[in-house]
């Protein structure tokens, strides 16, 4: 163990995750001494502590723990004669390390001068700022700043692949540190409604921060919950798209890029693709926007820009979160018309201003992309022509208007150094189904003999999820070990291909659809041949391939393992 009196760089230092960590320090922590010593200038990366016994040592952050700043501290503790605890420097995550020197809970908090005020909101700026970095670290989509107003402390949830997490490190966030830095960061929104943040009330915005070189733009999106404010921050990287996928990359298999780039060259009617919030929708547009031909001009209207697509031009329509301005989006779109585009992304159609931007230009030669929450490519149209948006069935089902209509979902894709086959599986011990219940082995012997005679999926070609991992795919986050990044699963109507689509549409008739839409012609469920075939049916060749747990497919179709089970129960 290196002592104190060592090369500073090398000094031992002790991590204090939580509060509990920091409550069971013996001799316990009392104070800060940032006045005392007048360090006012560093409380943002690093101040001096006090404990019970009068020794005192040093709060640090992990990003300043080998700064030259450290030294020049403890030298001025040991010139004032004070007595260095051991170990003496102690690295605090960010949140915990703003919430000490504001004495959230762990000190009487003092009313600030103006100077020392803004060095806090600079502290409280460092922290939201961390909190981003460690959220595209794990490539999550969201972060959710939940505030308990009636308890001490509050929590911060991430969307990490599809799923809604609390890390232990943001499980106990003081309440009054969280809304400070909220405050804080709103004075950065931009197109937001209100001067200042009001927990009482709905508010949405946007603001630009800049992570490890990238640049990223930040959608606000606030909830006034009965407990406090529930703050949804979107991350939309916007410095580039040198890293935009191939539609195969995403996931999309052959006979299904084939599709989508057909109907891309096809000039005229609407691409539009569903699915539901996080699904991929606005990657997938903008790998077939960033494929069209220099020779054809694109335009962009979205609300916001999500994806930087460097071969259209981008335009931002800021609507409040009332919808109560869609005159704004109205005057967009008349400068629009009159720009003599080929292709217009509209970025979703999500009320009547958008649904009558659709029909205004949908047939008039001009090729479209859109997105809608929808829960299969059938309910497209019954979303458009819902009362929210307005659209005539009339008009949908007229020819021309809707050229291809896709539904994705994403599923997380197996890692290929470690998954697990059916046997290991078996003896590993953890053989829990979707819903997390244990299941013995005989039942899923006698479940992988109903796969293979419902759906012709041997059990030798099944891969599971290793939730150990390996050293290709270890992450920080648990259920994210055992896996590699997430892979499109989708279906398609094409209307070249699916005329009968247009007379069922004009009438109407939801039954008469499924029915058509089941029973159209397809490949066996082992066939890559997509044509023809549902989502599921898509999942289900990818789980035959070993690239995703049958777990996985059941979790987000259900139906898959409830026929499986109902077969496994009268064998």
């Amino acid at each position: 163990m290196i002592g104190d009196n060592a090369v500073w760089t090398q000094r031992v230092y002790q991590e204090l995750s939580s509060r509990s960590a920091l409550r069971a320090l013996k001799p316990s922590f009392v104070k800060t001494l940032i006045d005392e010593f007048d360090v006012a200038a560093l409380q943002n990366r690093m101040y001096p502590v006090c404990f019970e016994d009068n020794s005192v040592g040093v709060f640090v952050l992990e990003a300043y723990r080998n700064e030259d700043q450290i030294q020049a501290l403890f030298d001025l503790l040991e010139a004032r004669r004070r007595r260095l605890i051991r170990p003496s420097l102690y690295v605090l995550p960010p949140a915990l390390f703003l919430a000490v020197a504001q004495g959230d809970g762990l000190q009487p908090r003092v009313v600030r001068e103006p100077s020392s005020r803004e060095q806090l909101s600079g502290a409280l700026s460092a922290v939201m700022t961390e909190i981003i970095e460690w959220a595209v670290s794990v490539r999550a989509s969201d972060i959710h700043l939940n505030v308990q107003r009636l308890s001490s402390e509050s929590s911060i949830w991430f969307t990490i692949a599809g799923r809604y997490v609390c890390p232990d490190r943001y499980a106990h966030i003081p309440t009054a540190t969280m809304l400070d830095m909220l405050s804080v960061t709103w004075m950065e929104v931009q197109g937001g409604n209100g001067a200042v943040f009001d927990p009482s009330i709905e508010q949405e915005g946007r603001f630009v921060r800049v992570c490890s070189g990238q640049r990223h733009v930040i959608r606000w999106a606030s909830l006034a919950t009965d407990a406090g404010p529930s703050v949804c921050l979107r991350l939309l990287r916007l410095d580039s798209d040198a890293s935009t996928p191939a539609l195969s990359d995403l996931g999309y298999l052959p006979t299904q890029v084939s599709a989508l780039e057909q109907a891309c060259v096809t000039q005229g009617g609407a691409i539009i693709l569903a699915g539901t919030v996080g699904s991929g929708k606005s990657t997938t547009i903008a790998s077939l926007l960033h494929a069209i031909p220099a020779y054809r001009k694109v335009i962009t209207l979205e609300d916001p820009v999500e994806c930087t697509i460097s071969n259209a031009l981008q335009n931002t329509v800021t609507r409040s979160v009332h919808g109560d301005d869609s005159s704004v989006f109205d005057r967009k779109l008349k400068v629009i018309k009159r720009a003599a585009m080929n292709d217009l992304l509209i970025g979703e159609i999500r009320d009547q201003a958008s649904g009558r931007a659709f029909v205004d230009l949908a047939a008039t030669g001009v090729s479209l992309y859109t997105t809608v929450h929808a829960g299969s490519a059938l309910l497209i149209p019954e979303r458009l022509c819902s009362s929210f948006i307005g659209i005539p069935r009339d008009f949908l089902s007229a020819p021309g208007v809707l050229k291809l209509l896709v539904y994705q979902v994403l599923l997380r894709k197996l890692c290929t150094e470690c998954a697990l086959d059916f046997e290991q599986f078996l003896s590993g011990g953890g053989l829990a189904c979707a819903g997390h219940m244990q299941r013995s082995k005989s039942w899923w012997i006698r479940w992988s003999g109903s796969v293979e005679r419902l759906f012709g999926i041997s059990a030798s070609s099944l891969r599971f999820c290793n939730a150990a991992g390996c050293r290709q795919c270890q992450s920080d986050v648990p259920f994210m070990s055992g896996t590699v990044g997430r892979t499109v699963v989708a279906e398609m109507l094409s209307t070249t291909q699916d005329t009968k689509l247009f007379s069922l549409l004009h009438r109407g008739d939801q039954t008469q659809m499924h029915r058509w839409f089941r029973t159209r012609p397809k490949t066996l469920l082992t066939d890559p041949d997509m044509q023809g075939k549902s989502a599921l049916e898509c999942a289900l060749y990818k789980m035959s391939t070993g690239q995703i747990d049958p777990r996985e497919v059941e979790a987000n179709f259900g139906v898959f393992l409830c026929r499986v089970s109902s077969e496994s129960s009268h064998a």
